[in-house]
């Protein structure tokens, strides 16, 4: 064996690779803590980028939001929760991430996020990475959920502790 090589090793590794799941939470579904636990098979560290827009109307106070994705990720020290304002490829900067990960359910979504993906790869040179749903969590849309709860029903089956929410 040619001993050059292992004292090499430990210089050509890949440095830590982090990506950043944006999103406003409004609240964070088992969609959403789908696509954190795919990431997690290709990142070392997720930060979940909870984004700030104070002319948006949220259902879910920003204290409740991140109090219920710490609960939800309480036991897993490779995810991370932030809130940024501002654009998600100037956060993405800020925390050091290369790369942008995002959830896909159906065509639709991917158009949409693949014209957003272009701007953020033009504008800060940010990839995006992007997970396919699977059919039990593909129909799971926060605006829906947002309607159910404000219609007294019941979110559990769609939004993992959801007591933490209320």
């Amino acid at each position: 064996m040619d001993m050059s090589i292992l004292v090499f090793l430990p210089l050509i590794q890949m440095k830590h690779k982090q990506a950043v799941f944006p999103g406003s939470f409004d609240p964070f579904t088992k969609g959403h803590e789908y696509v954190v636990h795919k990431a997690l098979d290709v990142f070392d560290e997720v930060i979940i980028g909870i984004g700030v827009n104070t002319s948006k109307q949220y259902l879910f106070s920003l204290d409740k939001r991140i109090a219920h994705i710490q609960e939800i990720f309480k036991n897993n020290n490779r995810v991370k929760i932030n809130t940024y304002e501002g654009l998600t490829t100037d956060f993405c900067s800020k925390v050091g991430a290369n790369h942008i990960v995002r959830g896909l359910r159906n065509s639709i979504d991917f158009e949409y996020e693949k014209a957003i993906a272009e701007m953020n790869f033009m504008m800060n040179k940010v990839e995006t990475v992007f997970f396919m749903s699977r059919d039990e969590v593909g129909a799971i849309n926060a605006s829906i959920v947002r309607e159910i709860y404000k219609s007294n029903g019941s979110i559990d089956s769609f939004v993992s502790a959801a007591n933490k929410l209320v």
